[in-house]
């Protein structure tokens, strides 16, 4: 029996939070050769997020046949639960099971069945990494269970293998994004604020709009360095002037209208500034005070609408 089967002869379960995120900014470069772009992007995480269970178990020697040998473990995505999970991937498609796949892969370990539970809230199809938080989550998860001790920047190389806004979720908190979102530069606390945000009934594809923003004319660039500059100084109100996000230009003429009525509704209720975040198709305004108020006025309208 190996050393860390004698550590875990039982079930372990670790819990961990898996929290969504917003982009503040959002430029995009040209097509690199590896067939991603170049981004740059003011990424907020936020305090909405999803509930992740992963239950690490050894393998019987039963269940050890037709276990890939080069992994040698097993990875299953066992339930999932929410008035949020439309369009969740399934089996091996998800994010969280791509991720285990990943740690077991970097870390040689074999012998064990990840088994993962999530329990959604964060708007699947929302631009809101959802899918890449519930793989950072489980990266964290499996390091405690095994007691691995990898470092944020171990787990960010293995998330980078996973899908790209996964490095970014592995710690959160204010950071400025570059390359295809892995290149991580931590920032100072964003100034304090409420959040409003509301998801349309649509959802956005993300490889279809990166298609699209190739061949559209963008009407502006987000002022990455007036950004920081605030956020620097913890100015909210100079900082909501450089809320931007080129892909609202890539749109669909039907989807740009309904982003753009929602942003004015935003503005209207009392947000001092509003944009969508990643590819959508959500679309966050940011209050000093009255998100509350706000939120209870868009429900009239909008069925999917979250504050924090």
């Amino acid at each position: 029996m190996s050393a860390l089967e004698n550590q875990i002869r039982g079930a372990i379960e670790v819990k961990e939070l898996a929290f969504a995120k917003l982009n503040l900014t959002l430029d995009v470069g040209d097509k690199r050769e590896d067939g991603f772009h170049d981004i740059t992007s003011v990424m907020q995480g936020i305090a909405l997020y999803d509930n992740v269970t992963v239950r690490v178990v050894p393998l019987e020697e039963w269940e050890m046949y037709g276990v890939d040998t080069a992994v040698n473990a097993v990875t299953e995505l066992r339930s999932y639960h929410s008035t949020q999970n439309r369009g969740l991937p399934r089996g091996r498609r998800n994010t969280a099971v791509k991720a285990a796949d990943a740690f077991f892969a970097f870390t040689g370990i074999t012998g064990f069945r990840a088994e993962i539970s999530l329990e959604k809230h964060i708007p699947v199809g929302a631009g809101m990494a959802g899918g890449s938080a519930d793989a950072a989550a489980v990266l964290r998860a499996l390091n405690r269970a095994f007691n691995t001790n990898l470092s944020f920047e171990f787990l960010r190389a293995i998330g980078a293998t996973v899908g790209s806004d996964v490095p970014f979720c592995i710690e959160g908190g204010t950071a400025l994004a570059m390359g295809r979102g892995e290149i991580l530069q931590q920032l100072p606390d964003f100034p304090n604020c409420e959040i409003v945000i509301v998801k349309p009934d649509f959802s956005v594809s993300t490889a279809e709009l990166f298609a699209a923003i190739d061949r559209v004319k963008i009407r502006s660039r987000p002022d990455t360095k007036g950004i920081l500059d605030a956020i620097n100084e913890g100015n909210l109100n100079l900082a909501v002037r450089y809320l931007y996000n080129v892909f609202e230009d890539a749109l669909p003429t039907p989807q740009a209208a309904e982003v753009a009525a929602i942003r004015e509704k935003l503005l209207d209720c009392g947000a001092l500034g509003a944009v969508m975040t990643g590819t959508g198709s959500a679309v966050f305004g940011l209050f000093s005070e009255g998100s509350a108020e706000a939120a209870d006025k868009l429900r009239s309208t909008y069925k999917s609408v979250f504050v924090c």
